[in-house]
């Protein structure tokens, strides 16, 4: 079971805790492919998506996962709201609560932004990515891809390619994959890779070539600029030389390898656009399985 308040971190998660979101998420895909695609099980719940940063994939998913539910949705968007008057994180937070929600989904830009507003509230938080800490619910869709695609997720490696040292969603997926019992390697250049990761206990590579042959899953990231100081590389050429996945690379790979990617995808960066069409590409399918896992976040948490 998930007895908690809150969902703002994978680290904090139990391995139970984790495969009884991806059991629950089985359940719930099934409600996406009936002719009603709506269950009456949130009916009367009023979801908030709190979003201090842009999103498209998460927020839509969210909100389509409330909406599965039966759940009345709000979006909030920092842009436009008293925020911009000089209101603090702190009243935004206490006012919207005080029109009876049920859950926060908060992206922020500021790490420990979400573990602050769960502290603050009663209402149950959900974290939609804080900064460079963690994007919960998008390794627990990539795991449930994984788990969907390979019949397991304990024994495989698993190389999670490009930008580690600004990625929420590479820490996630880390603890996600180790607690599953998988084996993670993390590929980028050494200006990308943290300090902290020898401290998490996964592999380091230099090249994508050094991982492609051994691994059972790829799953490439984007270069975060917008939480660059300076660029971490020499040019867009030379990062895609070493570090980006085409199709050339991917004949060395093993027959049943597949392809991830949380989005946005920058093609021709990370992604060359002859892996689009790779017949185990999954990218759309984690957009699909974000849906399910969502539902059953939202379920779990205040569903009871």
């Amino acid at each position: 079971m998930l007895e908690r308040k809150d969902l703002t971190s994978i680290e904090v998660l139990s391995k139970e805790e984790i495969e009884h979101i991806l059991d629950t998420a089985e359940s719930m895909k099934e409600i996406l492919y009936r002719d009603i695609k709506k269950v009456p099980t949130l009916r009367g719940k009023t979801v908030v998506n709190l979003f201090f940063e842009p999103s498209t994939r998460t927020r839509t998913s969210f909100e389509m996962a409330a909406k599965r539910l039966s759940a009345d949705v709000i979006n909030f968007s920092a842009t436009g709201s008293s925020l911009t008057k000089g209101e603090t994180l702190r009243d935004t937070v206490k006012n919207i609560e005080a029109l009876v929600a049920d859950a926060f989904v908060v992206r922020h830009s500021a790490e420990g932004s979400v573990d602050y507003i769960a502290s603050i509230t009663d209402v149950s938080v959900i974290n939609a990515g804080d900064g460079k800490h963690e994007h919960p619910t998008q390794a627990l869709l990539d795991v449930f891809t994984i788990r969907e695609k390979k019949g397991r997720v304990a024994g495989l490696n698993v190389a999670i390619v490009g930008d580690i040292t600004h990625s929420r969603v590479a820490r996630s997926n880390i603890f996600a994959l180790k607690k599953l019992g998988a084996n993670p390697v993390v590929v980028g250049p050494p200006t990308m890779i943290p300090p902290y990761i020898e401290a998490l206990e996964v592999s380091v590579a230099n090249s994508i070539d050094e991982v492609i042959e051994d691994v059972d899953v790829v799953m490439m990231l984007r270069i975060q600029m917008e939480r660059q100081s300076s660029p971490l590389f020499p040019s867009i050429r030379e990062y895609s030389r070493f570090f980006g996945l085409n199709r050339k690379r991917l004949e060395r790979a093993k027959e049943d390898v597949i392809v991830m990617h949380p989005g946005p995808v920058n093609w021709g960066v990370e992604l060359s656009p002859d892996v689009m069409e790779f017949e185990r590409n999954v990218i759309l399918e984690q957009v699909t399985n974000g849906i399910a896992v969502r539902m059953a976040v939202l379920y779990l948490l205040i569903g009871k």
